[in-house]
């Protein structure tokens, strides 16, 4: 069974999905079965249940929205995809809170050439858990903060709050 828990943040809510403990899905959304419509079939036969308390993973959000910047990170998350998308979504991972890179640069962590950015962006739209996998923390390099599946508003305000840690929409 997929559990999943809304988590009021100040830029809305934030569907939590998660099974066996690991973290399957993550957006910033209030119908949990806008996340689980992009499960795999495989996980979507095994249900959804909406539940109270995710433990670990609503912790780790209102730790994150408290200041905590790291809390994210510890959190087990698994999607889908080649390994070139996994090796993606680990250097994703790997981008620390308050500091930001480009889509090239996100490929080159990855051990991708700076030619593959299309690539890194493409890892970035098909990213199932936000903000525990922070495609935010990508900007093109031509300035500016380039799409963000819920919205740049939401960006924006993730990468305030990371930058200088507000805890409120301005």
């Amino acid at each position: 069974m997929i559990a999943a828990q809304l988590v009021p943040t100040p830029v809305g809510p934030l569907s939590l999905l998660s099974r066996e403990g690991v973290l399957v899905a993550a957006g910033f959304t209030a119908d949990p079965k806008e996340m689980y419509a992009r499960l795999t079939p495989a996980l979507q036969a095994e249900g959804l249940e909406v539940v109270d308390d995710l433990g670990a993973a609503s912790e780790a959000v209102r730790a994150y929205l408290a200041g905590d910047l790291d809390a994210l990170d510890a959190i087990p998350v698994s999607q889908p995809g080649s390994p070139t998308r996994k090796r993606l979504h680990e250097a994703l991972r790997e981008v620390k809170a308050g500091t930001t890179v480009s889509y090239a640069e996100l490929a080159e962590r990855a051990g991708l050439p700076k030619t593959a950015a299309r690539a890194a962006g493409s890892a970035c739209a098909q990213n199932l858990i936000a903000p525990f996998v922070p495609c935010h923390r990508v900007l093109p390099s031509t300035g500016g903060y380039g799409g963000y599946y819920y919205g740049v508003p939401v960006k924006e305000w993730l990468i305030a709050h990371e930058a200088g840690g507000i805890t409120y929409l301005q």
